[in-house]
């Protein structure tokens, strides 16, 4: 589990390796991230968009960009979470991800670049 805090919205991101839905045989590993924000500031704010790094050990870099998070824009109140889960695919059996969201302060319509802490994903398998 990794967290950080970027102006008052705290990101933890905890990754599992997906066994069942990788075959390493053909270089596909999945691996499946939980985040949490935490938004530990005085006012709501609404999560607009992400931006992702996504990179294989093998050299290859992806970045995703796209509105909210798994089809939602969600507010958070202050001292309020919002949970999430989703997955990525590797051609490699380690890699790491990293990014940004921007997020707006509903109080005084500020927008702030959410630094993701970069995390680790690695299959279980590479730490024997």
């Amino acid at each position: 589990m990794v967290q950080q805090v970027t102006e008052g919205v705290n990101i933890i991101v905890e990754t599992f390796y997906q066994s069942g839905h990788s075959n390493p045989l053909s270089s596909e590993y999945l691996f499946a991230y939980r985040i949490t924000i935490e938004n530990l500031s005085a006012h709501p704010v609404k999560l607009l968009s992400r931006h992702w790094h996504i990179l294989d050990s093998n050299g290859t870099h992806r970045e995703v960009e796209g509105e909210g998070v798994v089809g939602e824009q969600p507010v958070i109140e202050s001292g309020d979470k919002y949970q999430y889960s989703s997955a990525v695919n590797l051609h490699s059996d380690i890699g790491k991800m990293y990014g940004t969201y921007q997020v707006i302060d509903l109080f005084d319509k500020r927008k702030i670049k959410v630094a993701i802490p970069e995390f680790l994903l690695i299959a279980p398998f590479k730490l024997n």
